[in-house]
């Protein structure tokens, strides 16, 4: 027998074709929509009331005002302490410089009070007594105490004049025979250095064209030296003492005369 197709309805195929989900219940897949979440801002929170002072708040304010008042008062004290203590710094340097300067005029006046006590040589020239022309340079102890000449030298020299002699001193090398003999000698006392007369010319010059030239005072003659002497009133280990001396030999056509002359570097004492 023959059976007829039944049509479908239509319903059944539309959902063949397209099926409805199932729900969570009948085996399907949940879909979770999203949520909307808003975030509003928060409200300002209420100022704080102020605090009300009691009377531990008031007793801490005080003591704090009265730190710093102390603080101030202890810093302006040290900052005045400070200013003293500079000026008195001052002064004691000013007191320093005065007692030095006191200590430097004591030594001063103490070591002049010594130098006028000490033994002084001075040079002077004396005509001889007993011959015409004829000079002796005499050294004598014009201090107050006693002085021991330990040794002399001297020389003579031609030169146009003093403005020509040597800056430094000159001396010959000359060997003594014997040992120098030392000289003492008390206050006011003298003892001949040096003489020289009219006759030594002669031995000076080495030509009859020098001596004229002497003669003419083209040419002049000069006398210097030194004397070495101690103080007997030092000790033994000081520094001797020096006098240097220079002078210049006039010769005239009758007479003739010897004087103290010469740069200041010949005339010097020690």
């Amino acid at each position: 027998m023959n059976r007829q197709a039944q049509p479908l309805p239509a319903s059944s195929t539309d959902e063949t074709a397209n099926p409805a989900p199932k729900t969570e219940g009948e085996g399907g897949i949940a879909i979770i929509q999203p949520q909307h979440i808003g975030v509003a801002n928060p409200a300002p929170a209420p100022a704080p009331a102020p605090a009300a002072w009691g009377w531990r708040e008031k007793i801490t304010w005080a003591a704090n005002l009265v730190l710093v008042i102390l603080g101030y008062a202890g810093i302006l004290m040290a900052l005045s302490l400070l200013k003293k203590i500079d000026r008195q710094t001052g002064y004691a340097e000013i007191a320093a410089e005065a007692a030095a300067a006191s200590s430097q005029a004591a030594l001063l006046t103490a070591q002049a009070i010594l130098n006028a006590e000490r033994s002084w040589i001075l040079i002077s020239v004396e005509p001889s007594p007993s011959a015409e022309n004829r000079f002796t340079v005499m050294a004598t102890n014009r201090g107050r105490t006693p002085a021991k000449i330990i040794d002399t030298v001297e020389r003579t020299r031609l030169s146009i004049d003093e403005e020509h002699l040597p800056r430094t001193h000159e001396y010959t090398e000359e060997k003594r025979v014997g040992p120098y003999t030392p000289i003492i000698l008390l206050p006011g006392e003298s003892t001949a250095i040096k003489p020289f007369c009219r006759d030594d010319v002669r031995g000076l010059c080495d030509s009859e064209e020098r001596f004229r030239r002497i003669e003419t005072w083209e040419e002049k003659i000069y006398l210097y030296g030194k004397i070495i002497y101690r103080d007997l009133t030092a000790p033994v280990d000081s520094e001797a003492h020096e006098t240097n001396w220079c002078c210049w030999y006039i010769h005239g056509r009758q007479n003739s005369g010897l004087v103290i002359s010469g740069p200041p570097e010949y005339n010097t004492h020690t």
